[in-house]
């Protein structure tokens, strides 16, 4: 069983509650799809038991010894990236453009490496995660491979908690597709509410469960009944609504899931919400 952890922008709790999922879980694999900011194995003490490098990108190298200087590639290069016969890596965006139009075939693509991927072992249970290289783009590809190591360790009865990147790109597709069940996570803002609906039509276009979790619901109200009506209407489970509460930043700081806070408003919603999951998991 894989559920998997998204939002349609940055900032709404993902993480937060996927952590705090996982905790309620048990000894789950995790996976950290959010490639571009990876933080759930913060929050954990582990041990790295395997480390792979992964090339994802292809940059233009510029072999001097036959290259003339005639400036073709400069011409035709639409990122700016080569200036005076010289390639910056970092605009660089292996389009292959300036390979075709050189005369002397002075110009390759060679592969990049562009992160390291991790298995950490910690007493929780595994994380697949990868740390990203300055400049590179998280990519579909790479997400598929820490999926892929992810069920490595996963058996019939393992639940796998998956935190997706934010918004509807190609990370995003990758993290959700062929998972079991998603859980969109939003909040009562405009912006969210309207990210919220994109990756929902995201899911809805692959045919995947989908679940919400209004975070921070008490915020706002108003917009909260927004997106509660817009579920009615559209039949999708509200698995929870979790209120504003200060320990959270106090848990995230300490580094400690929300859960472990007894008195927390947000950790008795989570628990809540974690036993409608399982119902409706259940139910599929």
């Amino acid at each position: 069983m894989e559920l998997t952890v998204i939002s349609g922008k940055g900032g709404t709790g993902k993480t937060t509650i996927a952590i705090a999922l996982a905790e309620l879980a048990g000894n789950v694999v995790k996976v950290d799809c959010d490639v571009d900011a990876p933080n759930m194995y913060l929050f954990y003490d582990g041990t790295d038991i395997k480390k792979e490098y992964f090339y994802g990108n292809k940059k233009a190298v510029i072999n001097k010894n036959f290259c003339t200087n005639c400036g073709e590639c400069e011409k035709v290069c639409r990122f700016d990236a080569i200036k005076n016969n010289t390639v910056n890596f970092y605009k660089c965006e292996g389009c292959g453009a300036c390979t075709l139009v050189c005369p002397q075939k002075a110009i390759q693509l060679k592969e990049e490496k562009s992160a390291d991927i991790y298995i950490t072992k910690t007493h929780k249970g595994i994380i697949s995660r990868a740390q990203m290289e300055v400049g590179s783009d998280g990519s579909g590809k790479l997400i598929t491979v820490l999926r892929q190591n992810g069920r490595k360790f996963s058996h019939e009865n393992t639940i796998t908690i998956i935190d997706g990147s934010p918004g509807i790109g190609c990370p995003v597709i990758s993290s959700v597709t062929g998972s079991d069940v998603v859980l969109i996570v939003t909040e009562p803002t405009q912006s969210g509410f309207e990210d919220f609906v994109r990756v929902m039509q995201l899911c809805s276009h692959f045919g995947i469960p989908v679940m919400v979790c209004i975070n921070k619901y008490d915020i706002n109200e108003k917009v909260t009944e927004e997106i509660q009506a817009y579920c009615r209407d559209n039949n999708i489970y509200v698995a929870g609504k979790v209120p504003y509460d200060d320990t959270v930043m106090k848990s995230i700081n300490e580094l400690k899931p929300i859960i472990y806070y007894e008195d927390s408003r947000a950790n008795k919603a989570i628990r809540q919400m974690w036993d409608d999951i399982k119902s409706y998991i259940e139910n599929l």
